[in-house]
């Protein structure tokens, strides 16, 4: 039923008058009737084919309405370059494999989802592989992205998503009763990006709901992971527009390239795949072995990155994992990614802003609907929970 309502509102995407696809959806919900929302073919999610491939997404992509378009400015909805070339164009490359590293659920973000009320309708802005999506039976999930690629791998595993700006929600106010961001805010690039963001995750749930952001720490617990992330230079400010660009606290003197990490080996499994590449996993404990090893690479760099928040951090996608769609050929002759023969694999920078301590907190408090009711580090992450008031 929901696929033949989708039908009839995708003709109607154009226009600025049509009603947002999950106001209908929640009428569904309400009245119990739940399908998957595939199927319905329209060309270019996340407008990148020229990256990715030239096929179709068969997901459903958001529509603003009015209200939203009139509310947002335009430094807030135009997404910058920086973002556009070291987010979304990388996650839609490397879906597939980023996918198969994230399985792990946080404790703390299952604990939030499982303690909501049976019946809750929960709104996932950011949702990538949608590993939380549906792991509190008792409730309904939407989830959101702005990587078509990483939609697709949800809606065909059954779960009700769409593409999505997480700066402009489409969704009518008040319409869940909690939203999660998890891992998201710190791809934005610009304070106002990052903030406006907060405050579409509160506008979406009723009075009285819950919102559960995390972000990743300046302040990480393995520092040795640190040391093969690329601090930003100078150089990349110029790509960032609009006011709240963010700048580089102290000018690194490293070249803008990545920095070589330890490992000899290549990418040999799954494992491996995962390690690499793991920053929002479950912390790994076999790293304190070496700690003595990489304590000395760690304080190398130490006084580069202590005031630094913008950095690139390195995705080894395996030779044999690449796209034959010609994604990474394409990154690769765009200067996207680069190749590293040593290990197998392409490599593809994304971009991060790291958060402060406070940080967070911050950006949050400044909202007169809203209240901060916890706030916690968590595994390298900063985390707030927030509760709609009004």
């Amino acid at each position: 039923m929901l696929y033949n309502v989708l039908r009839v509102i995708r003709c109607f995407y154009q226009s600025q008058q049509a009603c947002s696809v999950l106001t209908i959806a929640q009428s569904l919900h309400q009245s119990g009737i739940f399908s998957t929302m595939r199927e319905v073919n329209i060309k270019g999610a996340s407008g990148l084919c020229t990256l990715v491939s030239d096929g179709q997404s068969d997901i459903p992509q958001s529509v603003s309405d009015s209200e939203n378009m009139g509310k947002s400015s335009f430094s807030v909805q135009s997404t910058p370059e920086i973002e556009k070339k070291y987010v979304h164009h990388v996650y839609d490359a490397i879906a597939p494999h980023f996918s198969s590293t994230r399985f792990a659920k946080w404790p703390k973000v299952a604990t939030f989802l499982s303690s909501l009320p049976s019946g809750s309708l929960v709104l996932d802005a950011g949702c990538g592989n949608g590993k939380y999506l549906g792991l509190n039976p008792d409730c309904f999930f939407i989830g959101c992205d702005i990587s078509g690629p990483l939609i697709k791998i949800c809606a065909d595993r059954g779960h009700e998503v769409l593409v999505a700006d997480a700066v402009n929600l489409p969704y009518r106010t008040g319409f869940g009763d909690a939203a999660i961001s998890i891992a998201v805010l710190h791809h934005l690039s610009t304070e106002i990006r990052r903030k406006r963001a907060i405050e579409e995750l509160v506008r979406v749930v009723k009075k009285g709901g819950l919102v559960l952001i995390t972000v990743w720490a300046v302040e990480q617990e393995d520092r040795s992971l640190v040391a093969k992330w690329t601090p930003l230079t100078e150089k990349y400010v110029e790509e960032w527009i609009g006011p709240g660009s963010p700048h580089a606290r102290s000018p690194s003197s490293l070249p803008l390239e990545s920095i070589p990490e330890n490992e000899d080996n290549g990418l040999r499994d799954h494992i491996k795949d995962s390690r690499e590449n793991s920053m929002e996993e479950m912390p790994e404990t076999s790293h304190l072995a070496s700690k003595g090893k990489n304590d000395s690479l760690s304080l190398k760099h130490e006084k580069n990155t202590m005031n630094q928040q913008e950095y690139f951090v390195p995705w080894h996608l395996p030779y044999h994992r690449a796209e034959v769609s010609g994604a990474s050929a394409c990154a690769l002759a765009n200067g996207l990614a680069k190749k590293d023969d040593k290990k197998g694999a392409v490599v593809y920078n994304r971009y991060y802003h790291v958060f402060s301590e406070g940080e967070l907190e911050r950006l949050a408090s400044g909202m007169d609907n809203a209240v901060i009711v916890e706030r916690f580090y968590d595994k390298s992450n900063w985390c707030i929970i927030l509760e709609k008031i009004l």
